[in-house]
């Protein structure tokens, strides 16, 4: 992302380590007003009522028709826990309630930070939202494995299982090892 002109004051920018700092920096020519680039933080939980677990299929790109755990980016203003519950509304009309931090991944590549909950469905009664084609409620058996929409998803979902979140069957059964995991 190159920044041209300044957020503050709408002057020119000239890209150059302020002093004190050790990064390049967008830094206004005008009022001086230094422009930080940051990771983006996305938020979601592993939502499970009884022996089941809620997944999303994607009717966005990236990864469009892929399935996913309700999720999306943290919205100033709010908690992660909060931007977490916001994104299962949004995505599945689902009520949930936070139980705790599952995972926590740094994806690097995509600048992105992902805080990863696991929470429970309060009532199966599910819709998809806009961004999603359809909503599932599923036993560990039946999770599409080869169509998960992200690596981070798959994870999570192995995560999850381990720590018996939604009745899971034992965790090797998950795996299968002549292929690996997935990437």
């Amino acid at each position: 992302m190159t920044i041209r002109f300044c957020v503050a004051c709408g002057g020119s920018v000239s890209h150059r380590q302020p002093p004190g700092d050790d990064h390049e920096r967008a830094v206004c020519d005008a009022c001086g007003h230094i422009h930080y680039i940051n990771p983006k933080v996305v938020v979601g939980a592993v939502c499970a009522h009884g022996d089941r677990i809620l997944l999303c299929r994607r009717a966005i790109e990236p990864r469009r028709g892929f399935w996913t755990i309700p999720a999306g980016f943290m919205e100033v203003g709010e908690t992660p826990e909060e931007g977490a519950i916001r994104e299962a509304v949004e995505e599945a009309g689902a009520v949930i309630r936070i139980e705790g931090l599952l995972a926590v991944y740094s994806i690097k590549r995509i600048d992105q930070v992902q805080l990863l909950y696991a929470a429970s469905l309060l009532r199966p009664e599910v819709e998809a939202g806009f961004e999603t084609a359809e909503v599932a409620l599923v036993r560990w058996s039946e999770i599409p494995w080869h169509d998960l929409a992200f690596p981070t998803v798959d994870w999570v979902l192995r995560e999850a299982c381990a720590r018996g979140l939604a009745d899971p069957p034992r965790v090797p059964e998950l795996v299968d090892l002549a292929s690996g995991p997935r990437r």
